[in-house]
């Protein structure tokens, strides 16, 4: 323990004598392991936003969305073969296909006004079926979302985001007040709590219900005209029941959406399950090739370690004949500059740690992502910064152990 203790002193003040040669030594482990904090935490904080997403989506639900077309030309066209999505398709869906649960439709509304007593917004409105909030997780502040009676019976309300229930009522209560959306009078029940804004993955997003107006899909489809060209419904969401295989369903699905369309591609089908698997294949990929980078930066700062260890092993070789000569082992030389190796990759593992955490949180305030600074990723950096260490002071403490104490004495 002493002897440790001793090694650790002399590497100390060999670095300090050294400060210069020692700092450039380090520099590529400290990028190295930097680069695998960042690159890690980036990863983690992609993939959790991912996750949410798909959970927000539902692993059980098959999402069929009305195709954006470039042109009316191209709509027009579509048309000819196909109404487009509409509630025949939630129909023939939930009686052709084995193991729907339930299927739930949506109206995207084009709302020109959007006004109450106390103000206007500029709000997205939706008609959405009674079950939709539970399926895609839209958690209430205050009131109570419309329920399969509402819908049945045109009743004219509606649930706000908490911004679009700010702006259109300030500080003044909100339940039961009128709003009104184009030309229709609507009555609050309820507002949504608070959410984080859009998110996407793979082209599928979801939209921040924050400035979001949800009413009805019934009243949405008898109350709000549709251009002629436009699809009946913007969306259908369907529910698999526990058990179904969710990718086969969704391949009959398409293929039933086929004949009723006439062959017209005028619809999308988003499977979310197949998205997380994409997701982490995708992810998989990302760490590899990070890895790859940052493994690079460790390989060049390793044999740079080596590069500095050789060259302090020639410096010093009057030093290690002396030590020698005044009864000093083999083992002891080598245990110096093992140790003194040791404690540049450890201190630059450290630098590195830090730098890496720092990029991390540049990278989230400047470019708004989410990242997250594992545990594992910082164990797994200082594990590779000390391996680096031994490995490559090994060979050079091997060559100041094996010098011959005589020539060592010699040398000049």
């Amino acid at each position: 323990m002493i002897e440790i203790r001793e090694a650790v002193g002399s590497s100390l003040v060999s670095l300090r004598s050294h400060a210069l040669r020692s700092v450039l030594s380090m520099l590529g482990i400290i990028f190295g392991v930097g680069a695998v904090i960042a690159m890690l935490s980036i990863g983690a904080g992609a993939e959790r936003e991912a996750l949410q997403l798909i959970d927000a989506m539902g692993l059980r639900n098959v999402v069929i969305k009305t195709r954006v077309y470039e042109s009316d030309g191209e709509e027009q066209e579509a048309r000819r073969k196909s109404l487009g999505v509409a509630f025949r398709d939630a129909a023939a869906i939930r009686d052709a296909v084995p193991g729907v649960e339930r299927v739930l439709a949506l109206i995207e509304v084009e709302p020109w006004k959007v006004l109450s007593a106390h103000g206007r917004a500029k709000p997205r409105v939706l008609g959405v079926s009674a079950d939709y909030p539970e399926i895609v997780k839209l958690p209430l502040r205050e009131g109570r979302f419309f329920g399969a009676g509402d819908e049945a019976t045109y009743a004219q309300v509606c649930v706000l985001g908490h911004r679009v229930r700010r702006e259109l009522f300030g500080f003044e209560p909100a339940l039961g007040r009128p709003v009104k959306v184009n030309d229709v009078w609507l009555r609050v029940i309820g507002v949504l709590a608070e959410n984080v804004g859009p998110r996407e993955i793979q082209g599928v997003s979801l939209n921040n219900s924050a400035n979001e107006i949800y009413l009805p899909v019934t009243v949405a489809q008898a109350k709000f005209g549709r251009a002629p060209i436009k699809s009946e419904l913007d969306q259908l969401l369907v529910v698999m029941a526990a058990g179904t295989p969710v990718q086969e369903s969704a391949t009959v699905i398409a293929g039933l959406l086929d004949r009723l369309h006439g062959g017209a591609t005028d619809f999308t089908l988003t499977v979310p399950e197949a998205l997380l698997e994409q997701s982490r294949k995708t992810q998989r990929l990302f760490d590899v090739v990070m890895g790859a980078i940052a493994s690079i930066s460790l390989l060049v700062g390793g044999i740079g370690i080596m590069n500095i260890m050789l060259a302090t092993v020639l410096e010093r070789t009057r030093e290690i004949g002396v030590r020698r000569a005044m009864g000093a082992r083999q083992a002891d030389i080598r245990n110096q500059f093992v140790v003194e190796a040791f404690t540049i990759t450890t201190v630059g593992g450290l630098l590195g740690i830090a730098m890496g955490v720092v990029i991390a949180k540049g990278v989230a305030l400047y470019a708004g992502w989410t990242t997250i600074v594992t545990v594992f990723s910082i164990l797994l950096s200082v594990g590779v910064s000390v391996a680096v260490g031994l490995v490559f002071g090994i060979y050079p403490a091997l060559r100041a152990a094996r010098l011959d104490p005589i020539e060592a004495l010699r040398y000049e």
